[in-house]
């Protein structure tokens, strides 16, 4: 079976990457139109939109994910094939024109950004079973099992995508069986604690923190520590707030954590993992 590696742009998938060769590693880029969130190099914009095959102004995730791949490509002297799916700003636009924000039981945004361009890089340059590396690590034997217990009978994780067209011009939607997922890290009993020395005097530099700026699963807390630290990114969550149906979270609005005084100052150190939010991969 073809295996893949499936890369966020963290640590742990890093660590996957680095030592455990895959026929593909494989990597889905988070967007966004909004020139306000522009990454600021240009020649690394044009590197990027080359990897991709379409336009790349921003990421709503830290910029230091693109440096992050790019490094990595080059430390473990493999290709990683870049993928990326419609933007953010175009997959909350539903048919009627008005804003549908993702949110903690709703989470769509995974659904279009992360797994439907990796789905569709498969089918259009494998297109039969393979065995998906997933980076849990050995205390999350929890979300290893969720995942495991969706599989088929055939025991792979299924997609569902249009197969063709019905008489009457409807699309023709199918469920397809595509990725055993596998869990070496959990296989091998290795810890963060592992991963974090072994980064530790490497050639690759990550991100504070993976997945959106403005991610829904992160606590309120560490919602305004990244607002300070990325005012202009945590800004276009709270735009696309106040223009939507509903919230990104029905406890609070993202413009009141934006405004909110702390009284004590918030430092990188302070958060960790559990606060961090993750998009279901």
């Amino acid at each position: 079976m073809i295996r893949v590696n499936s890369l966020s742009g963290g640590k742990t998938s890093a660590f996957i990457a680095a030592n455990y060769p895959a026929d593909y590693n494989v990597f889905s880029l988070v967007r966004t139109d909004d020139k306000n969130c522009m990454f600021p190099d240009a020649k690394i914009r044009q590197m990027v939109s080359d990897k991709i095959g379409k336009e790349f102004i921003g990421t709503l995730e830290d910029d230091m994910i693109i440096k992050t791949m790019f490094d990595l490509e080059q430390f473990i002297g493999t290709e990683i094939n870049w993928v990326s799916g419609k933007t953010f700003d175009e997959i909350i636009i539903n048919k009627g024109g008005s804003i549908y924000l993702p949110n903690p039981t709703q989470r769509f945004c995974t659904q279009e950004m992360k797994l439907k361009p990796i789905f569709e890089w498969w089918q259009s340059n494998i297109n039969q079973p393979i065995e998906m590396r997933i980076g849990f690590r050995a205390n999350e034997t929890r979300r290893a099992n969720n995942m495991i217990q969706k599989m088929n009978s055939d025991g792979l994780m299924e997609f569902k995508a249009i197969v063709g067209k019905m008489k009457d011009g409807r699309n023709k939607w199918s469920n397809i069986g595509w990725q055993k997922p596998s869990f070496p890290l959990i296989n091998d009993n290795i810890f963060k604690d592992k991963i974090e020395l072994y980064w530790e005097d490497m050639p690759v530099e990550f991100a504070y923190m993976n997945n959106c700026i403005g991610c829904f699963h992160r606590n309120p807390m560490l919602l305004k520590h990244m607002a300070n630290k990325f005012p202009k990114k945590f800004d276009w969550f709270c735009k696309k707030e106040a223009d939507a149906d509903g919230s990104w979270r029905k406890e609070f609005k993202y413009e009141k954590i934006k405004n909110h005084e702390t009284q004590l100052d918030l430092f990188d150190s302070d958060f960790g993992d559990c606060d961090s939010g993750y998009c279901g991969l």
